[in-house]
């Protein structure tokens, strides 16, 4: 399963993801993958959403990666309408005011995590684009970040914005010893400038940052990419631009932001506003006439 991933050059998330779900699937029913059938396919699935209570995004990326395995390494075919894909809810993201995203980046719990947080909102890009920065993606002559092979293992280019570049001069002049590859390499016990840090140390440096500032929200890494697309929606940015800064293939997933920015809801009057009603009557008024 892993050549038939690696040949379609599939990212390491994904190849990591499938290759997990396989082994859970073998795991649940004690029995090598190959062993099992589109019955214990069934049976799984119903297990993810009444026992384990998984969500329908998380179901239906365990069923793709089911669904390679049995076309693709066992060769086996798979009926479609026999393994319906869960369907998925539709949630908008919570959004922070630009006040709370000023309190969390205060309570980012050392210099490194707030310079990791200060990148994540002023360029919008993933965690995992940003663990792979490397020092020779920031332009300051052109004031461009490159993002390497990003999601669907695309290029693309975000701003670079002053205030930015200064925060990373600053860090780079604290930094010790100095990065040579990666722009954040790996740190802790066994540190190594060739590799680049976790993303997973992202993610627990926004979730400490969120707890200590009390928002009251549910804050994560990819938060801050929703607050830098609605942010620049407000202030006036067209989704087009921000389209090609987030990497969205398809502007409709930009185009979800217009519900989030409250400059254009605000803007769009209610029709109840143009109608010529008459005030209601006050019952006293009514009472009193009697």
């Amino acid at each position: 399963m892993l050549e038939e991933l690696q040949r379609r050059n599939l990212s390491a998330i994904t190849t990591r993801i499938y290759l997990h779900s396989i082994e859970e699937f073998a795991q649940y029913f004690n029995t090598p993958p190959d062993r099992l059938g589109l019955e214990h396919v069934r049976q799984y699935q119903a297990h993810l959403f009444t026992d384990r209570k998984l969500e329908a995004v998380s179901v239906a990326q365990q069923v793709s990666a089911l669904r390679f395995f049995f076309l693709k390494t066992l060769k086996r075919p798979w009926l479609v309408e026999d393994m319906p894909v869960p369907k998925r809810p539709i949630r908008l993201p919570e959004i922070l005011s630009q006040e709370e995203v000023e309190r969390l980046i205060q309570y980012a719990g050392s210099p490194l995590h707030r310079i990791w947080l200060l990148t994540l909102y002023a360029t919008g890009i993933r965690r995992e684009e940003l663990v792979q920065l490397q020092i020779g993606d920031i332009d300051s002559d052109r004031m461009s970040i490159r993002i390497r092979q990003g999601k669907g293992k695309k290029d693309r280019n975000v701003m670079l914005s002053p205030r930015l570049l200064q925060e990373l001069r600053d860090y780079w002049r604290s930094a010790n010893p100095k990065p040579t590859t990666y722009l954040f390499p790996s740190k802790g016990a066994h540190p190594n400038a060739d590799l680049p840090m976790t993303s997973k140390s992202v993610w627990d440096a926004v979730q400490q940052a969120a707890t200590r500032a009390k928002l009251g929200k549910r804050v994560h890494p990819h938060t801050l990419r929703h607050c830098f697309a609605t942010h620049l929606l407000e202030s006036g940015a067209d989704l087009r631009t921000i389209q090609l800064l987030l990497g969205h293939a398809d502007l409709r997933t930009t185009s979800r932001y217009l519900n989030l920015s409250e400059r254009h809801l605000k803007a769009t009057a209610s029709p109840l506003d143009s109608l010529r009603l008459a005030a209601a009557a006050n019952p006293k008024d009514a009472r009193h006439k009697k």
